[in-house]
């Protein structure tokens, strides 16, 4: 708990459940409930109310869900008694221009993340999930203040697996990342202790 909080996501989440998230709490790690809500309203909001209410760190929706949706997962956040980290997903760092092209997005892949992160900023939550490489343009159109949670980031020594856009963790903090999300480097290393507390040295020594 001292060196990370803990994400749990959708596979995990559907194979241990609640139960699992609550244990982890209550051995003291932040968890970050990565379930990327994206419904109508109604069940977004009582989804987001449920999950705020089982102590979490932060969770997610999809910000392409829209204002109406956002606004809602905010409502159920609030009715839940408790104060979690409510963020949205922008573009998945797994597209590129390409995949955005197949889904019938036209724009340009930095614009579309920016127009989703607005919308997200206007519907009053914390922040956004985004490639590190969009950190200083969101930064500086929403602000300091508006919280920048950072996947697809690999150890120099790291392969990409299904990432396609990627940095280091000291290029995503230099960028303005506030939060770092690191999967397989980790979990996959011989040491997973060792890796961790080698990316902890890395940010050091910024």
């Amino acid at each position: 708990p001292s060196l990370c909080r803990l994400k749990v996501g959708k596979e995990l989440f559907t194979a241990a459940g609640p139960q699992l998230v609550e244990k982890l709490i209550s051995k003291d790690f932040g968890v970050f409930l990565d379930l990327k809500f994206h419904d109508i309203p109604t069940p977004v909001q009582k989804a987001c109310e449920a999950a705020s209410r089982l102590g979490v760190w932060m969770l997610n929706v999809h910000a392409s869900g829209g204002t109406a949706m956002m606004q809602a997962a905010r409502e159920g956040v609030a009715k839940s008694g408790r104060q979690p980290l409510l963020i949205a997903v922008t573009v998945l760092t797994s597209m590129n221009q390409s995949a955005l092209k197949e889904i019938g997005v036209e724009d340009e892949l930095q614009n579309q993340v920016l127009r989703l992160a607005s919308l997200t900023r206007q519907a009053g939550l914390d922040g956004v999930v985004c490639s590190a490489q969009e950190a200083q343009l969101l930064k500086k159109q929403l602000g300091e203040d508006f919280c920048l949670v950072t996947p697809g980031i690999r150890p120099k020594t790291a392969s990409l697996d299904d990432q396609s856009r990627v940095v280091t963790p000291s290029q995503a903090v230099a960028w303005g990342a506030d939060y770092l999300v690191i999967g397989r480097p980790i979990t996959q290393a011989a040491d997973p202790l060792q890796a961790l507390q080698a990316i902890h040295q890395e940010l050091q020594n910024l």
